[in-house]
């Protein structure tokens, strides 16, 4: 036995388990005028201090951080977008990496700082300095260097905006007399169109127009109503330029709410263990973003399309739009619908707005300006006798077991619950208990876990403003293994060769202690007491 408790602790720690310490300095970047050619040096810093996670590629980068460069700035972070900001007043620069932006100190003008952006593929930059002619240099510059990327220049008089135009600016903005935020505002939405546009030609491109380009779009193993009206709407796209899709699957359609969102809305999706490259021209993720991480896909299987609103450091696909400030995916893909200006079915709007409600808590979680849009367009075409009947199922009996041992085996730490309910059939009960625990008197963070299809499920809920359990999750076992949102998240941990144990009652207590340690590690208290 003690060879077997050795092994599954060694098999459990093989997930990737990253430092937790982060220095002050880590993000700070000197530009050394000294260095030949005057590039960007990275500080030292102790290995000790690496991050806990990899840091998000910024998407965009402003140059000069006056008045509407700093508005800009914080227009994008509003949003959820990441930027890197320039600007050559060092005392700027310290006063921005303490409002937690990243910031840079350089002259817009020299080149060396346009050679640190060349290999970020940015969506945009904003050139705002008050210097004209180094906004004129950075953006022949940029022009060359990242010719996809979307420039907005500012000028000082109509001249300049006729130069600035001739010269390649996709926007020129000349001085108004209007409240600095809403020019911000309004320079923002104009790229996000832009890009959103340029973004959808690509995926009709990729996508094909033939009907013998099949395309398998694949949802995660035991998909939510988020991910299958996502696939709903990919497949009403691939439709309407010719192409054939399939919805696959290989889990199972739990909860009991699942089950008759499928059933009343007669979606058409498959459940399959039997994927073959060979049937598809293309394969679409679709409220997944990894091939082999909780979906039926080999590992290393080739990608064409990933649509999904969780947060992944690395995706490998021909197009990825992947919005971690987005409540889900269904508002993504109600985007496309409308952008696309595809007729919109009754069945189509309701799964889509259901996945929306479903995901965003009723609009009470990770709620971005794209849900609130995406329903309020969605809404006239819901069919709201079927969503009634859909919302109104009645409780599973397993679903009320589950709910019951969790209540039964919950364990406290100050605001911390953490609960271990055995093994289970029905997967999204796990959801459902954590987000009902949630509700108890004190309880800020609740984690629920349980065995099943040789994995340990979890799920995990917060309203504490202080913790994010996407990451918490992430740490704890890696991103290959679980994520999620700042309230909510999941992760599918596999027990690999172990999962044959005959001894049962001692696999679970060896699971139960080994996800109870990484949570006391990565939330720094002691684990006896959860």
């Amino acid at each position: 036995m003690t060879l077997f408790v050795y092994n599954f602790y060694e098999n459990i720690k093989s997930i990737a388990f990253p430092r937790r310490h982060i220095k002050k300095h880590l993000n700070t970047i000197r530009f050394d005028k000294t260095n030949s050619g005057g590039v960007l040096i990275p500080e030292e810093i102790p290995k000790e201090a690496q991050p806990i996670e990899k840091k998000a590629r910024p998407q965009f980068a402003i140059l000069g951080m006056g008045r509407i460069g700093l508005a800009v700035a914080r227009e994008l972070e509003s949003r959820g977008k990441t930027s890197v900001l320039f600007d050559r007043d060092a005392k700027k620069v310290e006063t921005l990496k303490e409002q937690n932006f990243e910031a840079l100190v350089g002259d817009i003008g020299d080149t060396a700082i346009l050679e640190y952006l060349k290999p970020l593929d940015l969506c945009a930059v904003f050139i705002l300095s008050s210097d004209i002619e180094a906004n004129r240099k950075a953006l022949s510059y940029i022009k060359q260097a990242a010719p996809k990327a979307q420039t907005v220049v500012r000028a000082a008089s109509t001249a300049d905006k006729e130069t600035l135009e001739s010269a390649g600016s996709d926007l020129v903005i000349l001085p108004s007399r209007l409240e600095i935020k809403s020019v911000a505002g309004a320079v923002v939405k104009h790229v996000e169109s832009a890009l959103s546009r340029n973004k959808l030609q690509e995926l009709l491109r990729i996508m094909g127009s033939s009907s013998s380009e099949k395309l398998a779009i694949v949802v995660h193993d035991n998909p939510d109503p988020d991910a299958i009206s996502s696939a709903m709407a990919l497949k009403e796209i691939a439709g309407s330029r010719g192409v054939k899709a399939d919805i696959l699957y290989r889990g199972n359609i739990g909860h009991h709410e699942n089950k008759a969102f499928v059933n009343l809305l007669d979606i058409d999706i498959t459940k399959t263990k039997n994927y073959s490259v060979s049937d598809y021209k293309r394969t679409a993720l679709v409220d997944c973003a990894v091939p082999g991480v909780n979906n039926l896909l080999p590992p290393n299987a080739k990608v064409s399309i990933v649509i999904d609103h969780h947060q992944v450091t690395e995706v490998n696909a021909d197009y990825v739009d992947i919005r971690p400030n987005v409540g889900a995916t269904a508002s993504i893909m109600a985007k496309y619908i409308a952008d696309l200006e595809i007729p919109l079915r009754n069945e189509l709007a309701t799964a889509l707005f259901y996945g929306i409600r479903v995901d965003t808590a009723d609009f009470s979680r990770n709620v971005d300006i794209i849900d609130m849009n995406s329903a309020a367009f969605l809404f006239p075409y819901v069919d709201r006798n079927t969503l009634k009947k859909i919302e109104a199922p009645a409780m599973s009996t397993e679903t009320l077991d589950i709910l019951g041992e969790a209540i039964k085996k919950r364990r406290i730490t100050g605001s911390y619950l953490i609960s271990n309910v055995g093994y289970i059939h029905d997967r999204d009960a796990l959801a459902h208990a954590a987000d009902y625990l949630l509700n108890l008197e004190g309880i800020a963070t609740t984690i629920v876990f349980g065995l099943a299809e040789n994995n340990i499920y979890l799920s995990a809920r917060s309203k504490d403003v202080r913790v994010n359990v996407g990451r918490i999750v992430a740490e704890a076992f890696g991103e290959a293994y679980g994520g999620g949102h700042p309230t909510f998240a999941g992760a599918q941990i596999p027990l690999g060769v172990f999962a044959t144990a005959k001894d049962k009652e001692t696999l679970m207590r060896l699971a139960d202690e080994a996800v109870s340690k990484r949570f006391a590690a990565v939330l720094g208290i002691e684990k006896e007491t959860i």
